[in-house]
Formats: structure tokens, sequence, C-alpha cells
């Protein structure tokens, strides 16, 4: 599934106009990744949470070359799923 199509399913489900249905999704997207930014979990209940996962810096090897490269830190967004949505997956 797509924007787009998560857009439609979100006007039929919820009987909204589709320019309603994605300005909310837009806005929720908006919401989780500010919140992430600020270094702040997002939880829903039932469906799962959102966090910032902390990758530290590290050599690596060039492929190519198999010459040394430093690799930098960096902070990931990562998602562990809820029991809710665990269940209605089984």
């Amino acid at each position: 599934m797509n924007k787009t199509e998560l857009i439609s399913a979100i006007a039929a489900s919820a009987d909204l106009p589709k320019a309603t249905a994605a300005a909310a999704l837009d806005a929720f997207t908006a919401s989780i990744t500010g919140a992430l930014q600020q270094g702040n979990d997002v939880t829903l209940v039932g469906f799962g949470t959102f966090t910032v996962k902390e990758r530290a810096a590290r050599e690596g090897r060039n492929p190519q070359t198999g010459a040394a490269i430093q690799i930098a830190a960096a902070r990931l967004p990562g998602f562990k799923s809820g029991k809710g949505l665990k269940d209605a997956l089984n």
C-alpha cells in the first residue's frame, strides 16, 4: 500500500473527502517526525511505539578496495509493534 492508497482507505473508512484525509495523514506524520526529532517516543496503545535509536560510530571497509573508512554515528527511527497489531496479524 502506498501513500495514495492509504489516503483513499482513510477517506473511505472515516467518510471524509480525500483532501481532508491527506491533510490528516500529513499532520500525523509531521507530528511523529517532530516528536522523534526532539528525542521523544510516540506510543499508540494497541498499535505500537515509535522510538529513536542511536547507532554508534564505527569503522567499516570499502568493498571495492578493502580500505578502512569511518562510518559516522547516526540517530535512526525505530518501531516496535503493540499487542493489538500483533494479535490482528495472527
